[in-house]
């Protein structure tokens, strides 16, 4: 497609703050993440005035329950947002480490050192709060940014985005290494420059990923679903199960880590499940043929069931044979997002974690802890669920390359090959 020369002069200027910010020190990228943090707290009035605008814009165009709690930005996720950009201050600095310190030979050393991507466009929906998240982990990483938020979050994005701006004004840091867009049409045009962008990062519905996936030659990092599941075998602790499976479907029911289906071992259905129904009673379930028995007044399940993320307060239920059942079911319907089994059997949840095919897998305890910010990471760009790392939350580590430097005095192949080859030493330095 034909760029226009405002799209190109803009990641370009990106690109080249993008050069200069990868060289600078670890101080300077720190003191630029806790100034931005001092202008989100200032502007904090700002910021959530122009998301209850946003909210409201939400409403009036009758946006789904998911999207608007995704959308919504109260003070809990405000403290949350600025506490992360915080966190990633105080990680450790990705950029420069050393991975091989090799000798090949006398005078011919081998290195290899982390680098930042150079730039990256990150395409998502709602979620205002993961602007400030991005964006540390940008800085921190010596990246580039191209942000393009949805429609029904513009005002939002443009007020952190701001805050932002003016906290980078009192450093060494350009904001052009920050860039907000705000059209779809830039959309296009970013997704066919895969020679100025490094990567593309989408977060939102599995409609979106699929569609920057199918739109682009840029590699994209990233899951177009999030259908999680847990597993209640036998030998649980029905308390704990509970808890547990309340937390996992309704703490949050909009995030990608939710679950969406749950499953029993049939030997404890008849017990758990009317229990179960009725800590949630805000919950729609949908329930198998075995489940309908135990559940006669809730909703039947049908084969879309199993394959749908609901991103809202309804769950699907099925009743199994066994341990295997379950994680054969979970291997069929999953996204290789996060699986979790609640057992008090050891063997059952080593055989569960080794077999079922996830980025995550949990052991008695919530899918919802699927986070980078609950990992330590500080903040995450998103969670992927490719085999290829980086896998699950993906923090600093996923905007981090490396190079080989090579430096030697003036050695060639040459002598390497052949009948009197001199041969490499190999040897690890410190």
């Amino acid at each position: 497609m034909t760029l226009s020369p405002e799209v190109r002069s803009l990641v370009q200027s990106t690109r080249q703050a993008a050069r200069i910010l990868a060289k600078a020190d670890s101080e300077t990228r720190d003191q630029a993440l806790e100034l931005i943090a001092l202008e989100l707290e200032q502007q904090k009035a700002l910021i959530l005035l122009a998301n209850q605008a946003d909210l409201k814009m939400a409403e009036v165009a009758n946006l789904s329950t998911a999207l608007i709690g995704r959308l919504k930005l109260d003070e809990a996720k405000f403290e949350a947002m600025v506490a992360g950009v915080r966190d990633v201050c105080r990680l450790a600095d990705p950029l420069g480490q050393r991975q091989i310190h090799r000798e090949l030979d006398q005078d011919l050393v081998l290195e290899r050192l982390t680098c930042p991507l150079g730039v990256v466009g990150i395409i998502f929906e709602a979620r205002p709060d993961a602007v400030s998240q991005i964006v540390s982990l940008a800085i921190k990483s010596g990246n580039g940014l191209l942000l393009k938020g949805g429609s029904e979050a513009i005002r939002s994005c443009e007020a952190i985005v701001k805050a932002i701006y003016q906290g980078l004004a009192k450093t060494a840091i350009a904001t052009d290494v920050i860039q907000l867009l705000t059209t779809r049409a830039e959309i296009l045009e970013i997704l066919a420059m895969d020679k100025e962008i490094d990567l593309i990062i989408p977060r939102g519905s599995n409609e979106l990923v699929r569609y920057i996936q199918a739109n682009t030659r840029i590699p994209v990092l990233g899951h177009a679903d999030g259908i999680c599941h847990l597993y209640i075998d036998q030998s649980a602790n029905l308390a704990q199960a509970i808890a547990v499976t309340v937390d996992s479907k309704t703490q949050y029911p909009s995030a990608c880590n939710a679950i969406e289906t749950l499953l029993i071992h049939q030997d404890i259905a008849a017990q758990f499940l009317p229990q179960v129904a009725e800590a949630m009673p805000q919950v729609g379930l949908r329930g198998c043929e075995r489940t309908l028995k135990i559940l006669p007044n809730i909703q039947a399940a049908t084969e879309e069931d199993w394959q749908t993320e609901y991103c809202d307060l309804i769950l699907a239920i099925k009743t199994v044979d066994d341990l295997e059942s379950a994680i054969s079911h979970i291997n069929q319907y999953g996204s290789k997002h996060t699986e979790a089994i609640i057992t008090e059997d050891q063997n059952s949840a080593q055989i569960f974690m080794q077999d079922v095919d996830a980025a995550g897998v949990f052991h008695n305890c919530s899918t919802r802890f699927a986070d980078g910010f609950r990992y330590g990471f500080g903040a995450e760009v998103g969670i992927s669920t490719q085999k290829m790392p980086p896998r699950g939350p993906v923090g600093l580590e996923g905007l981090v390359t490396y190079k080989y430097q090579l430096r030697g005095n003036g050695q060639i192949v040459a002598n390497y090959s052949g009948k009197s080859a001199k041969t490499f030493t190999h040897l690890d330095l410190e």
